[in-house]
């Protein structure tokens, strides 16, 4: 799995001009599934998240977690996370995990989170999507689950 970590004062997403999840203080989480991903990958990353310090201590230093500053989580499946773009001028999503694998994979990444102790909210998968952001910093990661 890969995920596109951005730290927001806050941060929506709308279909349809609608309103479907919104955190305040936290992260927006683009989330990738690949083929072969599993709910071991799953896990990994929601633990690795939900443990990031990349909040701001009394110090100006990034030593605190979500948890630390009550904040909260928005997740948004991003399956183009998964482009190849290194031939020609049109990227190839066939490492992408296809919808039927995809799904499970992104629900069960918001419960483990939520069971973390993490408030999360979603967007709608497989949903044409505007995502809003306040990006706090930037700070923006990348992180991949562990491939055996």
């Amino acid at each position: 799995m890969r995920a596109v970590v951005q730290r927001v004062k806050q941060a929506f997403v709308t279909v349809d001009e609608e309103e479907i999840g919104r955190t305040g203080l936290g992260f927006l989480i683009l989330l990738g599934v690949g083929k072969g991903d599993g709910p071991a990958d799953s896990a990994w990353l929601a633990e690795k998240i939900a443990g990031l310090r990349v909040f701001e201590d009394d110090q100006g230093k990034m030593n605190r977690g979500l948890m630390d500053v009550g904040g909260g989580a928005l997740v948004v499946s991003q399956f183009t996370l998964w482009a190849d773009c290194r031939k020609g001028r049109r990227p190839s999503f066939i490492d992408a995990a296809g919808p039927d694998q995809a799904q499970p994979l992104y629900l069960d990444f918001i419960r483990r989170l939520e069971a973390l102790g993490v408030p999360t909210a979603a967007g709608r998968f497989g949903a044409m999507m505007h995502v809003h952001l306040i990006n706090d910093g930037p700070v923006t990661l990348i992180l991949e689950s562990p491939k055996p």
